[in-house]
């Protein structure tokens, strides 16, 4: 069975701002900035934070895969990329 929390109530400023009770925002991580996805939903708002994932750090991940293999095999040209591009291309569509 689920546990439910203690309901506490918030107020609607005039810019339309809610202050979300420091429990829950503690339970969910939420922080300055974090962003939440909202909508209605009947006569219900509705908030789910939104995991936006760090593109920085998985460029990074990349990069550190990519690298030794080109220093490896070399650079390809754009003709090699579109090539590799067409046979998946081919591929996925079963031709």
């Amino acid at each position: 069975m689920a546990k439910y929390q203690k309901l506490d109530v918030t107020v609607v400023s005039g810019k339309g701002q809610v202050v979300i009770p420091q429990p829950i925002r503690q339970k969910l991580g939420i922080k300055p900035k974090t962003r939440l996805l909202v909508y209605g939903y009947q006569n219900a708002v509705i908030m789910k934070k939104m995991e936006i994932p760090d593109v920085v750090e998985d460029l990074k991940a990349l990069y550190k895969r990519i690298e030794p293999r080109i220093a490896k095999y070399g650079e390809l040209s754009e003709e090699e990329i579109e090539e590799i591009i067409q046979t998946y291309r081919k591929e996925k569509s079963g031709r």
